[in-house]
This record gives C-alpha cells, structure tokens and sequence, in this order.
C-alpha cells in the first residue's frame, strides 16, 4: 500500500513535479503517482481537485495532510525520513544547500522562459537574451564551486544525493535537451543526474506522452 501519493502535471514539462518526485525516489518509501494532464482548458479545475493553491506538485500522506510546493515537499520528506540523509549533515554546508535550493526555487525566470522543459525531446538552442545567459553562466559557475568543494566521492553537489539536486534535476534536463555546452566537472555532474534510475522512470513517462500525443 502506498504510504504517499504525489499529484504531478505532464512529466515532459512540469520542471516543478520532477523535484518532488526525485526526493521521494531517494527515500525509498512507496508512493502512487496522480498525473494530471497540462495545458488543456480543464486543468486548473483537475489541479483543484487536488491542491488547493491550483498548482502541482502536491503530495498527500497516508494520514490526510497535503503538502503543496516542490520546496515544501522536498522539506516535509527530509523531516519525516532522516535516514535518507537529504541534507548535508554540517551545518554550514546545509546551510549552503538550502541558499542554492532558495535560489533555484525562486531565480532565473529568463532562463525558465527560453529553455523551457521538454524532457524527452532535444531542441535548438535559441538566441538566448543577456539575461538568461548570464542565469545560465551563474547555475554553472555555482555547479562548479560546489562540485570543487563538496562532492567528494560522492559525486552530487554535496556529496551525497541532497535535496539541493532534486531542485536542479530540471535544469540538467533543459541543458541535455538544448545541448547547453558544459565544463567538465558540471558535464560529468550532470550525466550523472541524467543517469539516475529517477530521471530515467520520468523520461519514459515522457516519451511515453510524446508517442500519445499529449506533450
């Protein structure tokens, strides 16, 4: 029996639902998945059946409460399951770890607005505008200093697996998808991401929407 279920939207674009998701895959713990269907004139309505704020991802546990917002959840699952470590265990290192998961939650509209998530096709790469250049030089650039200082044997920004690469699990989607020229250390991080059980699981779903018709 499932002990969450996670209501998520098209897994070809829905950046938002893929953290969740990565996080509740890292814990270990069973969990259902509700997928509703985006841009379609009825999904809001479909949302609302879910989530109060009208938006995915939204989790729900085996005693009733509902979590809304990617950030939020991944929060909720780190509290309720310390064993998975989805935390760096110094403190100021996490501390670091919870500044680049702000940063993603909240930065880089540019970026969010032309390389926009299409996780199971490659595209080209647009005329990017300044601003999403400088978005893009500034994830890379904090990729690389984490990766330097923490990744260690581990090999994720800070060495184990953390909420921290479940925020930035999407971009490393929308670099793959556009061929986003990258330096080695973030190359290596990124395919590694790529190439977690996780991300593969999402990108069939999304292939399998691509060969439906619905994203």
């Amino acid at each position: 029996m499932a002990s969450y279920t996670l209501v998520v939207g098209t897994r070809s674009w829905s950046s938002w639902s893929l953290r969740p998701y990565m996080a509740l895959v890292a814990i270990g713990a069973p969990f259902e998945t509700i997928c509703v269907r985006l841009r379609k004139a009825e999904a809001t309505a479909d949302i609302l059946r879910h989530s109060p704020s009208g938006k995915v991802p939204l989790l729900k546990t085996e005693d009733g409460e509902r979590i809304w917002d990617s950030l939020a959840i991944c929060e909720t699952l780190a509290e309720r399951h310390p064993a998975a470590k989805l935390w760096p265990d110094d403190a100021k290192v996490r501390a670091l770890a919870r500044s680049y998961c702000a940063e993603m939650h909240a930065g880089f509209p540019d970026l969010r607005d032309q390389l926009t998530m299409d996780f199971a096709r490659t595209l080209p790469l647009p005329d990017l505008r300044p601003q999403t250049s400088q978005q893009m030089a500034r994830i890379i650039a904090a990729w690389e200093e984490a990766l330097a200082a923490h990744a260690g044997e581990g090999g994720f920004l800070f060495g184990r697996f953390s909420i921290a690469d479940c925020m930035y699990a999407p971009v490393v989607s929308r670099f793959r998808t556009y061929d986003v020229p990258l330096p080695a250390a973030s190359a290596a991080y990124a395919q590694r991401i790529w190439s977690l059980p996780a991300m593969q699981n999402w990108l069939k779903e999304a292939q399998a929407e691509v060969a439906a018709g619905i994203a």
